[in-house]
Formats: C-alpha cells, structure tokens, sequence
C-alpha cells in the first residue's frame, strides 16, 4: 500500500512538471519574415547626352529621407587620346580627343549627390540630366532604415551632324570635267592642223 502511494506520487510530480512544456510547446510561433530589401532601376539605361534619366525607388520606409550617391567613370570602350582618320584622297590626318570643359554660359554640372523623400509607399520617383558622357552608378540609401540599393547607366557622347546628302551623288566641280574637255579640245585642234596640213603636202606634190 505503500509503495503504491509513492508511485502515484511521482507520477503526480511529473505529470507537473511536464505541464508546463507542453503548454509551451502547443504554443504558436511567431511567423518569420524575410529582410525586406530595396531596390533602384534607372530608365532608359543608355541615352545619349542632353536626354534624362529616370530613377524608381523601391521598399524603403514611408517617407523616409533617401540620398542618392553619383559616381561617374569612363565608358566601356573609350577612344582614344589620339587617332587617326583618312580622308577621300587616301591620306590620313590625325585627331585629338576634345575635352568637355564647364563655363559660366554652359549648362551647371549634374550634382553627384543629392536626397528625395519616398511617398507612404516607401516609394520614390526622381528625373536626372548628365552633363558629360560616361557610366552613371547611382546608389541609393536610406537615412533611416540602412537599406542601399544601386542601379547603373551610360551616358554617350552626341553624334556630329551629317553634311547635307542630296540624291546619293557626290558635288561635281568644275575642275573635274574642265580638266578633260580642255585636254580633248586640244587633241582635237592638233588633229585638225596635221591633217590640213598632210593634204596640203599632197596637192603639192601633184600638182
């Protein structure tokens, strides 16, 4: 009778002690979300200079400040310092690379680093004109949140205007066709003389 009381009494201290843990694990977790991550795109992501780009924030706080970091480098495939071009009559001449240069009269330098407010979206929207050829690396950073996010374009050089093209001929001087009717002209003139002159020397001698 006794034993039987000390079994029932573990059982009972037991079944107390492992109340508690099964209350805890019946539990529900709480549910685990990703980190969320920003994003920027850059549109179109080639244009050429004096075009705009447009910059689409993405998943930062609501109305959350964002700067946006410029770094501008060399294109890809850069030309070279010098070079040389050949020109219609077979020689060559030689080309210098040309330098863009800011002025007081000029557009003002593109700034490298400027900041936007996102909408309650966490959202953002914002236009940007380079002023000098070359790959435009923007990143965008959270002053609240951390969150960075980068996006890359390339800017390229104007192309120079084409010299006026009419119906697929080239210009004809006056040089190119003087030349050769003055030198037939000539060829003729001779001709006529000694042939005057061969029947001359026949009527002579028949005579």
């Amino acid at each position: 009778m006794r034993l039987s009381r000390i079994i029932m009494a573990l059982s009972v201290g037991l079944a107390i002690v492992a109340a508690p843990t099964a209350a805890g694990a019946a539990q529900p977790q709480p549910p685990v979300y990703p980190p969320v991550v920003a994003s920027l795109t850059v549109t179109p992501t080639t244009i050429t200079l004096g075009e705009t780009f447009t910059l689409n924030g993405r998943n930062f706080l609501p109305n959350e400040q964002v700067r946006i970091d410029v770094a501008i480098s060399n294109l890809p495939v850069a030309a070279p310092a010098e070079g040389t071009a050949r020109r219609s009559d077979g020689s060559t001449v030689a080309m210098a690379s040309v330098s863009y240069t800011s002025s007081l009269a000029g557009p003002q330098t593109a700034p490298t680093t400027f900041t936007v407010t996102a909408d309650a979206n966490g959202s953002f929207t914002v236009t940007y004109r380079p002023t000098r050829p070359g790959r435009y690396t923007f990143t965008a950073t959270g002053l609240t949140s951390g969150r960075t996010a980068s996006a890359t374009g390339i800017v390229l050089p104007k192309r120079p205007p084409r010299p006026p093209h009419h119906g697929g001929h080239l210009p004809v001087t006056g040089d190119s066709i003087g030349t050769p009717l003055k030198l037939g002209g000539g060829l003729a003139g001779a001709g006529a003389v000694l042939l005057l002159g061969s029947l001359a020397w026949r009527r002579r001698r028949l005579g």
